[in-house]
C-alpha cells in the first residue's frame, strides 16, 4: 500500500487540461464534462493537494504558483501515457499472433504464409505451433487453428479443412512389399498408429475386412508431421491428410496407393472470441486464409474420390 497515494486520476485529468487551456469551459469541452464538473475536480484537487492551484477571477482564471509548478509535470506525465498508450495500440494493431496445432502450422499454414506477407506488408506475423488448447483471455495470441468439430462455446469458427484421410508410405517400403493391388494388401504392412479409429473408418470405406489388432507393442505419434517422417523413413504405412503433404507426395517422398480419402467429421477451424471478429488484422487474415483453402480444396477435390 502505498504511503502517499495518488489524488483521483479524474481530478489529475482535469487540472491538467485546464491548465494547459487555462479556461475551466475549453477544459470542459476536450474531456466531455460540463464546467461544474470540471471545477468540482479541481476542488477536490486542491483538498487533496491543501493549496489552490488556480486563482479565480470573475472571467478568467490563472495559475497559481502550485499550480504553475505541479502543471508542467502532469502535462509531461500524460504526454508519457499517451505515448505509451499509442506504441503499445500500434504494436498491437501491427503484430498478428497466430496459435495453430503443429500438423497444420508446419505442413500448411507456414508454407502459404509468404503470400500473405507480401500482400499486407505493414503486419507481422508470429506463429505459435502448439496442441495446447489457447485461453484467449490470458494469452497474448489474437487467432487460433484448432482441430475438432468446431463447437466451442464462446469462439467464432470458421471451416478451414476438412481433415481428410489416406493411407500413405515410402516407395522404398511399397517396393519391398511386393505391390498393393487391393487395400487389403496393406495389412500385411506395418501400419503406424494401427489403434486409430481412422483406420477402420478407412477400410470400412474400402470394403476391407479391418485390420486385425497389433499384438505387438508400438510407438503411438499422436501427431500426423510426427507419422509422416516415420512413413518416410520406411517404418509403415502411415494416414495422413493428403493436403499436408503434397510437396512430399510431389518429390516422391511418400507414395498415395488408393485414390480413396475419407472425413469424419473432424476438421481445422480459424477460431477467435467473437469480440474481434471486425478487427481490421483478423478480418483480413480470415478472408485470406478462407480463400488460400477454398482454391486448395477445390484442386485437390479433382483429383480423389471422398468419402
Amino acid at each position: 500500500m502505498p504511503t502517499n497515494p495518488l489524488p483521483p486520476l479524474a481530478a489529475i485529468r482535469a487540472f491538467e487540461a485546464a491548465a494547459r487551456h487555462l479556461s475551466f469551459t475549453r477544459a470542459a469541452d476536450e474531456l466531455g464534462m460540463t464546467q461544474a464538473a470540471v471545477s468540482y475536480q479541481i476542488k477536490l484537487l486542491e483538498e487533496r493537494v491543501g493549496t489552490p492551484l488556480f486563482l479565480r477571477f470573475p472571467r478568467k482564471v490563472a495559475l497559481s504558483e502550485a499550480g504553475r509548478r505541479l502543471a508542467p509535470r502532469t502535462t509531461e506525465a500524460f504526454e508519457l501515457l499517451r505515448a505509451a498508450f499509442a506504441e503499445t495500440r500500434v504494436d498491437a494493431q501491427g503484430m498478428l499472433v497466430i496459435s495453430s496445432v503443429p500438423t497444420f502450422a508446419t505442413h500448411w499454414l507456414a508454407q502459404r504464409l509468404g503470400s500473405f506477407q507480401l500482400a499486407h506488408p505493414s503486419l507481422a506475423v508470429r506463429l505459435d505451433a502448439t496442441g495446447k488448447v489457447i485461453d484467449f483471455a490470458h494469452e497474448e495470441i489474437d487467432i487460433a487453428i484448432r482441430s475438432g468439430r468446431g463447437d466451442w462455446p464462446g469462439l467464432a469458427a470458421h471451416l478451414v479443412l476438412n481433415a481428410e484421410f489416406t493411407p500413405m508410405l515410402s516407395p522404398d517400403l511399397l517396393a519391398r512389399s511386393g505391390g498393393l493391388l487391393s487395400p487389403a494388401d496393406l495389412q500385411r504392412l506395418p501400419l503406424l498408429d494401427s489403434q486409430d479409429s481412422w483406420w477402420q473408418h478407412w477400410f470400412a470405406a474400402a470394403g476391407a475386412p479391418a485390420a486385425p489388432p497389433t499384438v505387438r507393442p508400438e510407438v503411438y505419434f499422436g501427431a500426423q508431421h510426427l507419422e509422416a517422417s516415420a512413413a518416410i523413413a520406411g517404418q509403415g504405412v502411415a494416414l495422413l491428410t493428403p493436403a499436408f503433404f503434397q510437396s512430399e507426395l510431389a518429390s516422391g517422398q511418400l507414395v498415395q496407393p488408393f485414390d480413396l480419402v475419407c472425413r469424419d467429421g473432424h476438421a481445422y477451424w480459424l477460431v477467435y472470441p467473437p469480440a474481434r471478429r471486425h478487427l481490421p488484422k483478423i478480418r483480413i487474415f480470415r478472408e485470406w486464409l478462407l480463400a488460400e483453402a477454398q482454391a486448395a480444396a477445390d484442386a485437390r477435390s479433382e483429383h480423389h474420390r471422398i468419402v
